[in-house]
């Protein structure tokens, strides 16, 4: 039988403090909701419980797992959550293979996934830490509302954080909660993430069809073009570098799939997004292959940019550190990416670390 937590918890942010100007700098350190759901975390943690709970009443899901309490009814309601491992350890104990999901989460999945015992409050704390890579517990703190010490218990297995302060962390560190989601239930069926799960779909949808198209997304955020008064044809393609038709192609893309909109004269971004392409591993290898073409050819044509390489001999196991090393350093920068402002320059990072033999 599945031990119950000791206690049931409901999940909040910082003490806000008892004086005004201590509830203000509170409300600003509070973790907004995700820009693709329809309502808070919280929302989707409790609609993912009731998914979880299937057929099954709210009291018998409860004695399933050795609560006496109608539990269920609580954690559906919002008024309580359950811990994260408690969570992954319900999913193990329906017949859910935890790290299966989590490899499909991970695409490539990291070694210490075969170290763990990820439904674990270590295995929890493991996952938070390899997410955040090199960010700082004060830049997370600052980011999620969480107080530097919650953050500092759980990510060294001193705590459990409940299910939505496990959502906000993953939300915050890899910009891919739905993603996290989708690896153990289908979002189709939880109302707050439906929305944001349909149009992240056709965004993946739009790289594959017209990879272009997301470089001209986010020339749509340049300051700029926001300043104008209009949208005028042509501005986008001379300010990335490609042809007129092109960029006629990719805003009918990224019209279709509802990812921009015409707005008073300008295209307007429907909602920021950070798209995981390596769903489809072959359409995926396609694409980075282009966008590493791209690369190239501005490198041969005097582009302004840093390109470093080194050749040498490693061990296997220096290997992996390396590739840990890789995949850290691309979290951090994808953080600073969706943070900077304003909007000066449309920039690709295209990194590779390769086994020649």
């Amino acid at each position: 039988m599945l031990m119950p937590d000791q206690r049931c918890r409901s999940s909040t942010a910082a003490n806000p403090g008892s004086t005004p100007r201590a509830r203000a700098r509170a409300r600003k350190k509070q973790p907004p909701a995700h820009h693709n759901l329809n309502h808070e975390l919280p929302a989707l943690a409790a609609e993912w419980l009731r998914a979880l709970r299937g057929r099954r009443s709210q009291v018998a899901f409860s004695r399933r797992f050795g609560y006496r309490s109608n539990i269920a009814y609580r954690w559906e309601a919002r008024r309580c959550f359950p811990s994260a491992s408690t969570t992954l350890r319900m999913l193990a104990a329906l017949g859910t293979d935890v790290t299966a999901c989590l490899r499909t989460f991970y695409r490539s999945a990291p070694p210490w996934l075969a170290e763990v015992d990820v439904c674990s409050v270590a295995g929890v704390a493991r996952l938070l830490d390899d997410l955040r890579g090199q960010t700082t517990v004060a830049e997370l703190s600052r980011r999620t509302g969480y107080s530097r010490f919650a953050l500092t218990r759980w990510l060294r297995g001193r705590a459990d954080p409940t299910l939505p302060e496990l959502l906000c962390v993953i939300e915050f560190t890899s910009r891919r909660v739905l993603d996290f989601v989708a690896a153990f239930t289908d979002p189709e069926q939880l109302p707050s993430a439906r929305t944001g799960w349909r149009l992240l779909q056709g965004a993946r949808q739009a790289a594959y069809d017209e990879p272009w198209s997301h470089a001209v997304l986010r020339a749509l955020e340049l300051t700029e073009y926001r300043q104008l008064p209009a949208h005028p044809p042509g501005w986008l393609a001379n300010r990335l570098g490609i042809s007129r038709e092109l960029e006629q192609s990719c805003l009918a893309v990224l019209e279709r799939s509802g990812q921009v909109q015409l707005s008073e004269g300008r295209y307007a971004l429907t909602g920021a997004l950070t798209v995981d392409t390596r769903a489809d591993p072959e359409r995926a290898r396609q694409l980075r292959a282009g966008w590493a073409a791209v690369g190239v050819e501005r490198l041969r044509a005097g582009a302004p940019g840093v390109l470093s390489y080194n050749l040498g001999t490693v061990s296997r196991a220096d290997l992996q550190r390396l590739e840990q090393l890789q995949r850290a350093h691309y979290r951090k920068l994808v953080n600073v990416i969706a943070e900077s402002s304003p909007g000066e320059c449309v920039v690709l990072y295209a990194a590779q670390l390769l086994q020649l033999g």
